[in-house]
């Protein structure tokens, strides 16, 4: 066979060249999915429908709270997939091929999104490693591009991220994230052109996402006292007004915090917060509610429950 080096195999008149950058293909070439906000329009998330594992032993020995009735926290489950459909939010589900971990149900500790695609993540616990096999193999099945998986000795749980603006990350290290996963993070973040403000959270604090949420591009809701004083020194000197919560108790018994930004000033909560919904609604945020209680007792709340794939770009 003649080599031919004016055939388009080699560069000849017939090459087509890929000129399109990765962030341009996504929803074509690849799958909807992309962030570079905690506020703007939700379009798609990740859930992990838990069952039988929810029963699998002592609470302590799988990070759980107190003993959980399976059924009833599928139930909740259910409702709360339902509520993010008829909100108008795509859902996709993590369905491993073989028995669930018990703590596969909270998806957002195992991926972190950017605008070009996922960082999958290294749960800091023994109890949750592997969890991040299941959900690495759901996104490319789903055609979301996968930038990096945190190795070597790393921890990161993507609760432990947020977007302050379409250039900043806000990234804490603690009990679930160890400087080497965040370094890493920070690494491709940094070839993405966005700069990263490290955080340290208090000890007794599981992750970033319990203490700061994000409701509109100029609203944040912090947990005083354990939310870094530093991530408020970053909000404000952006231009939000950081708001505190009205009712710790709430906070600690309802997971009154742990809320999924819908849109801007729209939010799903947990039901059965009176006082903090109250406020909410009084600076103006427009709240939908669940009921997790049962869900909550594996210690964690919605946002947990919720692995982001796809929020509108902001304008």
């Amino acid at each position: 066979m003649e080599h031919r080096f004016d055939a388009a195999a080699y560069g000849g008149p017939g090459w087509q060249p890929r000129t399109a950058s990765l962030r341009e293909e996504l929803g074509t070439l690849w799958g909807h999915c992309g962030l570079a906000s905690e506020w703007t329009p939700l379009r798609s998330v990740l859930l992990h429908r838990p069952g039988a594992e929810l029963a699998a032993g002592e609470p302590d020995l799988v990070q759980h709270l107190d003993p959980i009735e399976p059924a009833r926290a599928t139930a909740q489950h259910d409702a709360l997939a339902q509520a993010y459909r008829d909100l108008g939010v795509d859902v996709h589900y993590v369905e491993p091929p073989q028995a669930a971990p018990p703590n596969l149900l909270f998806v957002a500790d195992l991926l972190f999104m950017t605008p070009e695609g996922a960082v999958v993540g290294r749960p800091a616990s023994s109890v949750r490693s592997g969890e991040e096999r299941f959900v690495q193999r759901r996104l490319a099945e789903l055609g979301i591009p996968i930038l990096r998986t945190v190795r070597g000795r790393g921890t990161f749980e993507g609760a432990d991220a947020a977007w302050l603006d379409l250039k900043t990350v806000l990234l804490a290290t603690g009990l679930r994230t160890n400087a080497e996963g965040a370094s890493q993070v920070a690494v491709l973040l940094a070839e993405m052109g966005v700069d990263v403000v490290p955080v340290g959270l208090p000890y007794g604090a599981m992750h970033l996402m319990g203490q700061l949420r994000f409701a509109d591009g100029d609203l944040a809701i912090a947990w005083p006292g354990r939310v870094p004083y530093a991530a408020v020194e970053a909000l404000r000197a952006r231009g939000y007004q950081v708001l505190f919560l009205p009712d710790e108790g709430e906070a600690k018994a309802g997971m009154a915090l742990n809320f999924v930004t819908l849109g801007p000033r729209r939010i799903l909560m947990a039901a059965g917060n009176p006082v903090t919904q109250r406020f909410y609604e009084e600076v103006g945020i427009e709240c939908h509610t669940v009921a997790i209680d049962e869900l909550a007792k594996a210690a964690g709340g919605a946002g947990c429950l919720t692995g982001i794939l796809w929020r509108e770009e902001a304008a």
